[in-house]
């Protein structure tokens, strides 16, 4: 609730638009400085004593409390849980007031009910109405009413005698009237507590701030109050002395007034508590009997961030995010100006599966920013340089002094009592993916050598830096990051993609140190069989910048496809024969042997016609070969053959055969086989390469 100070053209508390005619109901209007009066008491609360919901144009807060109990049977209950004892009074600090429960107390000084509202004119004044019933009307009578600025007053005997809590803030409000049991008020004035919350209460009371009865007031008043001249009805339960509980109050047992805090320069504070009491008299130093006591829709404040990261982003290349900030939008009702502070703090980087927000801890971001009136206010940035989770909070101080409570964003839950569970004021920072690519070295490969290969690695993020804020120093660091690091995994598998090489180096493999982005290898193995094996990578990442990435892992990419091979032969087959010929000779005659000396002589030509020329010259004519070979003689028949190891034929052709036998002796004849013998030689030949053997 907004109390301003001093404007020009104040309103009246009595010529606006609430009735200060000393009863509860707007069916009766009254119409004061030309305007008409519509709204009163039962237009601001239920019958239920709830705050009418929306409030009258210009309400701005209300609060109901009942201040009696009752029988069992309904019947009214003398008993009161909030009494004043232990010489309580005004001028004394609350820390110097004490409460009490009762069994008994004085009708004319019980409260039974006790109200107010705030309301706001159209030029901006700021003015209190307020009121209580008492259970009797004998004798005149005192009244009073605080409102105070600490929402924290209060007091709970808990059957016993107990301390009031809370404490005075300068510019607690003090007002006080006297009427008579004729229905008539004396005065109304209001005073000043100055200081804190050891201070003492003005005793002069503020001069514009003293008024009369409403009813014989002339318009354009700063302060007025009155009472009920006759018997009145409440929509609320309400009890008095004679007629019991009910709804009734004869007259002179309920009580209003108003005070225009803008005209009287005591606004600019926000009265969070209302209290009303009785008292022996209008002095200050007067002892206090009965008091009733709520909360007046007390000055309020939120406090709602919103981060400038919304959306989830990804880390960059640089492992940097600069210029992250948070908004508080702060809002503070029922004061315009005031003074404050709204202190940032970030959370993080927490893990990126965390729920939770930042309600307590985290790190404090910059100095606390000075705020004077509602709006958006921004932190300083931060720069960012770990992936995770972060959660911002901004508290605002609230100000003590103008009785403006602190807000926080995440705060307590209002509904639950409990710390919030929202979440609205986190953001994400991803890690940043990479991409892994290979290439096996060139192949086939000979069995025996070793096969390689290669990675790309690209996509990488630096890591955190450190030094600075944050759970490990990577919020606004003062020594950055450098390249990802890690281990690059090789493993070469056999064609079944399952099954691990065997042979000569390590299988699997690592390159570590990786530095960022760039090519890593090449590795080598050296299998122990031929076949077609497959390479595989895998890059492990660093947490929590780089995420992992791996590459042919179905091993359906033909670059990492290596085949060891057996080094390959070729046959190819060319026959060729040596050809060779036998001859026998015989005598004709029997018992005539043949004789020593005689000569046979093969000759072998290229063609049948070559043959029949009888050339003698090996190597011309078509003469292949010539050998001789002698008879021994002494026998009737004798042969003689060919020993050719030297001249072959391995062309398709027909060869012929000249053969004679010399005698030696004129006994017998010699003889020639001419021509007659012919070979035909066709060869078929392998050209190759042959088939796989064995």
């Amino acid at each position: 609730m907004m109390f301003a100070g001093n404007v020009p053209a104040a309103f009246a508390v009595h010529d606006e638009t609430f009735q200060l005619d000393g009863d509860v109901v707007a069916s009766s209007t009254t119409t004061v400085g030309g305007t008409t009066q519509s709204v009163d008491w039962n237009s601001i609360f239920t019958a239920a004593g709830a705050k009418q919901n929306p409030l009258p144009t210009g309400f701005t807060a209300a609060v109901f409390d009942r201040d009696f109990v009752t029988n069992a049977n309904g019947t009214f209950n003398t008993s009161d849980e909030t009494t004043f004892t232990t010489g309580s009074k005004d001028t004394l600090p609350i820390s110097g007031w004490q409460c009490t429960a009762s069994a008994n107390v004085n009708s004319k000084i019980d409260v039974m009910n006790s109200y107010a509202t705030a309301y706001t004119a159209q030029n901006g004044d700021q003015i209190l109405y307020f009121a209580l019933e008492r259970n009797a009307n004998t004798g005149d009578a005192n009244v009073a009413f605080w409102f105070l600025q600490d929402q924290n007053v209060g007091c709970d005997d808990n059957g016993g005698t107990a301390t009031f809590s809370g404490v005075h803030t300068d510019g607690d409000l003090l007002i006080v009237s006297a009427f008579t049991n004729g229905g008539v008020v004396s005065n109304i004035d209001a005073y000043r507590w100055n200081g804190g919350a050891n201070g003492t209460l003005n005793p002069t009371p503020v001069a514009s701030a003293h008024g009369a009865d409403c009813k014989s007031t002339a318009a354009n008043d700063n302060a007025c109050a009155t009472v009920n001249s006759g018997t009145i009805s409440t929509p609320w339960p309400t009890a008095n002395k004679q007629d019991g509980t009910g709804s009734s109050l004869r007259s002179t047992e309920f009580f209003e007034g108003g005070l225009n805090l803008t005209a009287t320069g005591l606004g600019g504070k926000c009265f969070n508590t209302f209290m009303a009491d009785t008292r022996s008299s209008q002095s200050l130093t007067a002892t206090l009997f009965d008091y009733s006591l709520g909360t007046l829709g007390e000055c309020t404040s939120t406090t709602v961030t919103a981060p400038s990261i919304s959306a989830p982003v990804t880390i960059p290349a640089s492992g940097t995010i600069s210029g992250v900030t948070d908004s508080a939008l702060l809002t503070v009702n029922g004061i315009s100006t005031f003074s404050g502070t709204i202190t940032w703090s970030i959370c993080g980087p927490l893990a990126l599966a965390s729920t939770t927000n930042c309600f307590s801890g985290g790190s404090q971001v910059g100095s606390p920013k000075a705020v004077t009136t509602s709006g958006t206010y921004t932190s300083d940035p931060v720069t960012v340089t770990s992936a995770g989770r972060y959660c911002w909070r901004a508290v605002f101080s609230g100000d003590a002094t103008a009785g403006v409570p602190g807000s926080s964003d995440p705060g307590i839950d209002p509904v639950t009592g409990l710390p919030s569970t929202s979440t609205s004021e986190c953001f994400v920072v991803n890690p940043r993916p990479t991409t892994l690519d290979t290439q096996a070295g060139a192949g086939p490969v000979d069995f025996g050598q070793p096969v390689t290969d290669t990675a790309t690695l690209t996509g990488t993020a630096n890591r955190p830096g450190s030094g600075g804020i944050g759970t490990n120093g990577s919020i606004n660091p003062t020594t950055p990051g450098g390249p990802a690091g890690g281990t690059i995994t090789f493993t070469l598998y056999k064609a079944d993609c399952s099954t691990l090489a065997t042979g000569t180096g390590t299988n699997p493999q690592g390159v570590t140190p990786v530095s960022g982005d760039g090519t890593y290898g090449p590795v080598s193995f050296t299998p122990d069989a031929p076949g077609t094996y497959h390479w595989v990578a895998a890059y492990g990442g660093d947490s929590p910048n780089t995420l992992s990435s791996d590459h042919n892992t179905a091993c359906n990419d033909t670059d990492e496809d290596v085949v060891v091979r057996q080094i390959p032969t070729t046959i190819t087959t060319a026959q060729k024969v040596f050809p060779n010929d036998s001859a026998t000779v015989a005598s004709s005659v029997a018992g005539k042997n043949l004789p020593s000396g005689g000569t046979v002589t093969f000759r072998l030509y290229n063609t049948l016609a070559n043959c029949q020329l009888h050339g003698d010259t090996v190597g011309s004519g078509g003469l292949l070969y010539k050998e001789s070979k002698s008879i021994a003689g002494g026998a009737q028949s004798e042969s003689a053959a060919t020993n050719n190891t030297s001249v072959s034929v391995s062309a398709d052709s027909t060869v012929a055969w000249y053969v004679t036998y010399a005698t030696g002796s004129n006994t017998f004849t010699g003889r020639q086989s001419n021509c007659a013998e012919t070979t035909a030689l066709d060869f078929t030949n392998d050209a190759g390469p042959g088939t796989v053997f064995p």
